[in-house]
């Protein structure tokens, strides 16, 4: 078991959605919190409504990777060593391959791929030195299986299970966990401030997401596989679930099936 109570917990993507939620729940259980994003006013927000006295912020920009070093090492600072980095900042992608530029394709490895990475790379010393951590990244189920108009979002999620895949495995002895998560449709704004092909935001919310899981149940089942040291969760409704297993042991069905869904 990870215990989260007194663990120094750090956050980003934590001003809306799945993050400002974790946020809220982390703080409940007795973390000592640090959240992050690029907001600060919202971050102050979340703060004021965590029932914590041990909760700080600390804005960050996923793209600045010079920052994003020196943010790490001063998160180690707060409250001690971070113990659990749960990397769930991100943006996600709504347009076709064609229509995409490679400018929006190479942002969005930068947020979500580099971006988490770096994070993980600067905390890494210091958990083998201590033989304690954690790492917990937010991927997609289309880490696992892609949709049209997800093209650059899926990549950067499909890289991001490769590599904290060899994380695991190059430190096991070393006691550092590693648990992948894979949300489905979750009802938060990802899908709205997702990019279109020319980096522009999309400004509107996905059917899908609309009807999605909320994200405080998403937040508590996401605790729940950290606590339980679990190695990767699915978390979504039952037609994403199966698009994992029908990508996995049938894939020509998941290539078809994947076709004639309504993602857009």
């Amino acid at each position: 078991m990870t215990k989260i109570k007194d663990s120094v917990v750090w956050v980003t993507g934590a001003s809306s959605g799945i993050g400002e939620q974790l946020a809220y729940q982390l703080a409940e259980k007795g973390a000592k919190l640090i959240i992050s994003a690029r907001r600060k006013e919202e971050l102050d927000r979340v703060k004021s409504n965590c029932k914590s006295e041990t909760v700080e912020t600390l804005s960050l920009d996923l793209e600045d990777e010079f920052s994003l070093k020196q943010r790490a090492k001063e998160a180690g600072t707060i409250f001690g060593e971070v113990d659990i980095l749960i990397n769930n900042g991100g943006i996600s992608q709504r347009d076709t391959i064609l229509n995409t530029s490679l400018e929006v394709d190479r942002r969005l490895m930068e947020v979500n791929y580099f971006g988490s990475i770096t994070l993980s790379k600067t905390l890494l010393p210091k958990m083998v030195e201590r033989k304690k951590g954690h790492h917990v990244i937010v991927t997609s189920t289309v880490g696992i299986i892609n949709t049209p108009f997800r093209s650059g979002y899926g990549a950067s999620k499909h890289a991001l299970h490769g590599f904290y895949d060899a994380l695991r495995a190059e430190h096991h002895n070393d006691n550092i966990k590693v648990t992948i998560v894979l949300p489905g449709y979750i009802k938060t704004n990802i899908s709205y401030n997702a990019l279109v092909g020319d980096g522009s935001q999309q400004n509107k919310m996905d059917p899908g997401q609309a009807k999605g899981m909320s994200p405080e149940k998403c937040a508590r089942l996401i605790i729940k596989a950290i606590e339980n040291n679990k190695t990767e969760v699915y978390i979504g409704g039952a037609k994403e679930k199966l698009g994992i297993y029908l990508k996995r042991f049938w894939p020509k069905a998941a290539a078809k099936a994947v076709r004639k869904l309504r993602v857009k």
